[in-house]
């Protein structure tokens, strides 16, 4: 039987100033559910972080952000490093997802060596990973998923061992942001080869604690169908994480 914690975490990409994260912080925390039962998340835009960090206060939710670099520090404008989203609060990272990789041209080798230097400086990544469209309808899925792993996970591969904290989100591009969403059958078939492909590449322990989330138009009217599935651990929640009442039910599905 599953016995990992799910873990919902909402994904506010670049919406919201300060005044709205504010106030959305702070509806979700009074409703938080108990910690011990399920893990929750806001990734707010940067400038928010210190906005929602205040406004979450003694709440049970977790902070994170929405990418990062791999180095400490250097001449890299316009980039925010791991350090620095530890020093503001975060205990997480958003990393490849699907927007970095098609708009920002962020490949598997460059998703491994943000996620190896997130997780050395103390932050666990949420590693994304995901189909477009075409590859599902050429039967690419299981193809172009197992390659994501092998490049964005190269590092810990090649130390034979994945870090504890670590997630995975399988997001199917199609499904982001689209209204389509992947039938609780199609997500736990995925989340069932990559559990397998973890097995084989680490072991039978790893492959059985590692949380793997759903992301892909989830909302509160197919959250359970979806979190029924025994290899989906949770949700990578995008635009109905930005209204309260849409994500409270979200993160509160089993109640």
């Amino acid at each position: 039987m599953n016995q990992r914690k799910p873990f919902m975490a909402g994904n506010w990409k670049m919406n919201l100033n300060r005044e709205e994260s504010t106030e959305l912080a702070k509806a979700i925390a009074r409703q938080a559910p108990d910690p011990d039962r399920v893990d929750v998340l806001l990734a707010p835009p940067f400038t928010s972080i210190a906005t929602v960090r205040e406004a979450i206060g003694g709440a049970p939710i977790l902070l994170g952000a929405q990418n990062a670099h791999w180095e400490p520090h250097g001449a890299f404008t316009g980039e925010v490093s791991p350090p620095m989203l530890v020093e503001a609060g975060c205990s997480h990272v958003i990393l490849g997802h699907s927007e970095r990789r098609s708009l920002f041209g962020e490949t598997d080798e460059i998703i491994d060596r943000k996620a190896d230097s997130a997780s050395r400086f103390g932050l666990a990544p949420i590693v994304c990973i995901g189909e477009t469209l075409e590859e599902r309808e050429r039967h690419r899925t299981r193809e172009i998923i197992e390659s994501q792993l092998r490049g964005s996970l190269r590092s810990f591969r090649e130390r034979k061992m994945l870090p504890p904290a670590l997630l995975l989100a399988y997001e199917p591009v199609w499904a982001i942001g689209t209204g389509k969403t992947a039938t609780p059958e199609q997500a736990q078939e995925v989340h069932g080869q990559i559990r397998k492909w973890l097995a084989g590449q680490f072991d039978a322990k790893t492959a059985e604690t590692v949380r793997i989330l759903y992301g892909g138009s989830v909302k509160p009217d197919n959250v359970k169908e979806i979190m029924a599935m025994p290899d989906v651990d949770g949700a990578l929640v995008g635009g109905a994480s930005l209204k309260a009442g849409s994500f409270i039910h979200i993160i509160r599905f089993e109640f």
